[in-house]
């Protein structure tokens, strides 16, 4: 299904409305189209996806790659016509189950994880930056195929500031899951 008419502001009502195919989020209301992504994006995402799983099994916390629909300022009671941000962060890990139901996460997830690509880079860095500190993510990695990085951000107050940078080696840690430690050889495999 195609996009509805050309509209000023869009809601999460909107957003329900399109079709499963449809690679968007919206930002304050603005619907922003997706790229489809590259193939060494999809391998990043589905390592980084296999090694949290794995760690998490049994586990309460949930790890969930994109497409996942994430209404970072969604509170209890809000109507779908009242939320005008959803994301679909590449991989989102979510510890408690009350933020979960049928249409994804509803608030932030404990981490966040996005895979730049050429059309992404600085929407990553700056745009979806600045809403998962709004937020209130707890941790977000970017993680660039291009440079062979993982750059982590902390939750410190009410900022996300840059923690540590790990090149393509090593083990990177996942501060918000104790004793997670993710293996960048196999994530940077190629």
């Amino acid at each position: 299904m195609a996009l509805p008419a050309k509209k000023a502001h869009y809601t999460f009502a909107d957003y329900l409305t399109w079709g499963e195919h449809e690679r968007m989020e919206l930002l304050d209301g603005e619907a922003v189209m997706m790229a489809p992504p590259s193939r060494i994006h999809q391998e990043i995402l589905t390592e980084l996806t296999r090694q949290l799983a794995n760690f998490l099994e049994g586990k309460p916390c949930k790890v969930y790659p994109a497409p996942f629909g994430v209404r970072l300022f969604e509170n209890d009671g809000d109507a779908p016509e009242d939320v005008n941000t959803v994301v679909e962060p590449d991989i989102s890990v979510v510890c408690s189950h009350s933020k979960l139901d049928e249409y994804g996460c509803k608030g932030a997830p404990d981490l966040i994880i996005e895979i730049l690509s050429p059309s992404t880079a600085r929407h990553d860095r700056l745009v979806k930056l600045g809403q998962y500190q709004r937020a209130a993510v707890r941790e977000y990695w970017i993680v660039s195929p291009a440079e062979r990085t993982v750059q982590v951000f902390l939750l410190e107050g009410r900022s996300l500031l840059p923690h540590e940078v790990y090149g393509d080696t090593g083990v990177a840690k996942v501060n918000v899951l104790d004793g997670c430690f993710i293996e960048l050889e196999k994530v940077f495999s190629e």
